[in-house]
């Protein structure tokens, strides 16, 4: 392939200027030549000399491009959530099948792109076909996002192949993800194809929530979401609540009835659950309705945990800011909490001017409730207090022994917090999750709005507070300053633009951070203004949930249950039929003894499994692959070598969350092209998308002048002079 170029050793600036003065000066000879004043020779001369002087300067050469058309790279990202192992439109068929099917015929209708497949869910992208494992989501951000950030040449095009119930983006924020992703989109079509387009007909149980805790003898509210679609009614849908027991027939908690609309109803129902731990809850439609093609999510299975007794708090408080009567009433409100408050008005500096028995205040007792009393609390909360004048500072050697003990202590944020009250280079520091700064500026009183970490946005104790909000937090009026976090700590939320204090190194200094001491635990929150959650916009947004949401996360983190087993267990994921699950098990650190897990089913005959030897060990951690289960309730007996066993009590679904809501959404898709400029189509006419362009590789490229510089060059000087000669033979200037 050849071109004509002009010279490239001048700026694309320069080259327009040349131009412009050729022009120009071919505009004012012939401006000169209607006034009369010069001839048709004159002119020509002059034009003819600018030009040439202008190829002196521009130089133009035939530039020869030699090279070869590559197939373009395209990423197809087929949705990886098990929600897609729902029938399709065809019933023969899953909504997996029929993506894997366009993925093949999207290859077959461009031979001329290379396709490499990844399968996206809530996580790291994997190369399509990889191993089958639980997704309950399909974040398409996220997956853009990795896609985008992979090494290698980009795609000239991604194809997206899923059902369209995306965990994220919804319609309304899809035409705002290429202003999020910015510079790294770079203009790359982005097509959506649909798995489904029918809504299947289907009634279910589609969401259950629980407000507050599960405390033993006292009444649990659950919010239970009943959803219908393709003509079924959910209207006066009778619900059922049971408790799945060991050894024994269900418990039959509560049952209602749902009122709503024919598409969606929702029911209130309030149970009662008697005994502590682990519980399997199960809530189900009460009959069955003809025409139901997904009949197993008409029951949902809920593990529960259940607390032992009350929650004994002791929080002390400086002053009654806004702030400290928003966490006051929030420990208030809460009824596995048993609080003891105290606002400390006055100290013993304060000159009351009058006699001890003509005060209404009467004085704070610290000594009684740090030494007699301290060991009675499971948390401490000390919020805005100065502990200097408040006569603290004696018993932070107690109180440092009663966190490594295994107590819970939270330092909130305040003017009197903090090294402002003095406890820097105190007992206390030691276990606190972060350093605190003896001099210098020790609280600023500017806005600040924290931002999350990456630990925060994964921290299950902000889950339900990101849930309500994502990542947005309200400004907050204040701060103290804190240094560095500890080794063992986990900052959560850190300030967007000032670092530690004392600090060297280039960070951000947090603002809310976790650590763990001994057999106890710690929050250092150094923010006074938590209470914006609850109002303004974001509490009208959330109906003020999300300063209970907050606290309700810091203060389950803090109490966890049970706090002395043998043996820390959990699921390696959600446990769906049909999917691999592990049981992950965490020994006490120095233990060694063989573990041995003996699994049984909830109910009068109970199927029991042994599992005795670990898949895997990682970092002090077994991982035990269960077998294959069935859905229903499972107790999982752990036992370490003599000791007693730890039970841990989960449940198997078949779809589980996934499976709530069954409906395919395709406008969700055609958004999502919209928004990168790609089409949408259906699954059976994916070939009728418009394949990319081949990507040209260069091979070689060379240039060769038209001409001799002199060939440019001479004949303009020669016109110059001549033009110059008859411009003053003809009395020109």
């Amino acid at each position: 392939m050849t071109s004509l170029s002009l010279s490239e050793d001048l700026p694309a600036w320069a080259q327009l200027g040349v131009l412009a003065l050729v022009l120009l000066s071919t505009g004012l000879l012939l401006l000169e030549k209607r006034g009369g004043r010069g001839g048709w020779l004159v002119s020509s001369v002059s034009i003819l000399a600018a030009c040439f002087l202008a190829l002196a300067v521009l130089r133009p050469a035939w530039v020869s491009v030699s090279g070869r058309a590559e197939p373009a790279p395209v990423a197809v990202l087929l949705d990886g959530s098990h929600r897609m192992t729902l029938a399709g439109d065809d019933p023969g068929r899953s909504r997996q099948q029929v993506a894997e099917g366009a993925a093949r015929a999207l290859g077959q209708a461009w031979p001329d792109a290379r396709l490499s497949s990844y399968v996206f869910g809530d996580g790291e992208l994997e190369v399509a076909p990889g191993e089958r494992k639980p997704r309950a989501d399909s974040d398409l951000n996220l997956a853009l996002e990795r896609i985008l950030a992979l090494p290698g040449e980009a795609p000239r095009a991604i194809v997206v192949i899923s059902d369209g119930r995306l965990s994220a983006p919804d319609a309304a924020t899809a035409p705002s993800m290429s202003a999020e992703l910015g510079p790294r989109w770079r203009g790359v079509p982005v097509h959506a194809v649909a798995a489904a387009v029918r809504e299947p007909k289907d009634r279910s149980i589609r969401a259950v929530r629980m407000t507050g805790s599960a405390i033993a003898h006292q009444p649990l509210t659950l919010h239970i979401e009943v959803g219908c679609s393709s003509g079924l009614d959910c209207d006066q849908a009778k619900v059922r609540v049971r408790e799945l027991m060991e050894g024994g027939p269900p418990l039959e908690l509560a049952a209602g009835v749902a009122h709503g609309t024919a598409a969606s109803s929702t029911l209130d129902l309030e149970v009662t659950l008697d005994r502590t731990g682990g519980r399997v809850v199960e809530v189900l439609l009460d009959e069955t309705v003809s025409g139901d093609e997904v009949p197993h999510n008409d029951a949902r299975l809920v593990t529960v945990d259940v607390r032992r007794d009350r929650t004994r708090i002791l929080h002390v408080a400086g002053r009654p800011t806004y702030d400290v009567r928003a966490l006051r009433a929030f420990l208030k409100s809460d009824a596995s909490i048993d609080l003891i408050s105290f606002f400390i008005l006055r100290t013993e500096q304060d000159d009351a001017r009058a006699t001890q028995d003509e005060l209404s205040l009467i004085p704070f007792p610290v000594d009684e409730l740090f030494t007699k009393h301290l060991p009675s609390f499971d948390a401490v909360i000390l919020q805005d207090i100065d502990a200097r004048a408040y006569g603290l500072l004696q018993h932070f050697a107690a109180l440092r022994q009663y966190v490594i003990s295994g107590g819970g202590l939270i330092l909130v944020g305040g003017p009197s917090a903090f090294s402002a009250g003095g406890y820097a280079n105190t007992p206390i520091e030691d276990v606190l999750p972060v350093e605190l700064p003896a001099v210098g500026e020790l609280v600023s009183t500017g806005s600040v709005t924290p931002t999350y970490t990456r630990v925060g946005r994964a921290a299950p104790m902000l889950r339900e507070l990101r849930a309500l909000l994502g990542d947005a937090l309200p400004p907050m009026p204040g701060y103290n300053r804190l240094g560095l976090p500890k080794e063992s700590a986990l900052v959560l939320w850190e300030h967007p633009d000032v670092g530690p204090a004392d600090a060297s190194i280039d960070a951000r200094m947090p603002l809310l951070a976790l650590g763990e001491v001994g057999d106890g635990r710690s929050i250092a929150l150094a923010l006074d203004g938590t209470h914006e959650l609850g109002f303004g916009q974001f509490g009208t947004e959330t109906g003020g949930d999300g300063h209970r949401v907050l606290w309700e996360g810091l203060l389950g983190w803090l109490m966890r249950d049970p706090r002395f087993e043998s043996a820390q267990v959990r699921l390696s994921g959600p446990c769906v039929v049909g999917y691999p699950v592990s049981l992950l098990v965490s020994r006490l650190p120095g233990w060694e003894d063989p573990v041995e897990i003996e699994i049984s089913s909830l109910g009068v005959d109970a199927a029991k499994h042994r599992v005795t030897t670990p898949t895997m060990s990682e970092a002090g951690m077994l991982a035990f692959r269960l077998p294959d289960l069935s859905a229903g309730g499972y107790a999982a007996r752990v036992k370490v070598g003599g000791a007693p066993p730890s039970r841990h009590v989960f449940a198997c679904e078949i779809g589980g969350e996934a499976h709530a809501d069954t409906r395919p959404d395709a406008p969700r898709l055609q958004a999502v092209a919209s928004a990168f400029g790609g089409q949408f189509a259906v699954a059976e006419q994916v070939s009728a998308l418009p394949p990319p362009e081949k990507t040209f590789v260069l091979a070689q490229r060379s240039m060769k002048p038209v001409a001799p510089p002199y060939a440019w060059s001479l004949p303009a000087c020669v016109l110059l002079a001549v033009s110059w000669i008859l411009r003053r033979s003809g009395g020109l200037a």
